[in-house]
């Protein structure tokens, strides 16, 4: 399974979850856990999804929810989770 762990962050604002749901429901990205909280009015959200199912390269997936994450104003980061844990062990 390619697991990628998704963190998006921003000032909170109506929608930031559905249209990210959205976006990856679209490219057949399945969300396997979902943490969010909101902090005096910061929204912050990490998801870790399976990527199997997308036909979409890595690359093209990390950048198309950077694009969304500009549109709706927030910032959208997505790591696979093997570098995810690489750079932590360190």
């Amino acid at each position: 399974m390619t697991k990628a762990i998704i963190t998006v962050v921003g000032r909170d604002t109506v929608g930031i979850i559905a249209r990210v749901c959205t976006h990856l429901a679209n490219d057949h990205i399945n969300i396997l856990d979902i943490s969010q909280t909101i902090v005096q009015g910061y929204f912050n959200m990490m998801m870790i999804v399976d990527m199997d199912s997308c036909s979409k390269t890595f690359g093209s997936v990390a950048d198309e929810l950077a694009h969304l994450g500009d549109e709706i104003g927030v910032q959208v980061k997505c790591q696979l989770e093997d570098i995810f844990d690489k750079m932590h062990r360190i």
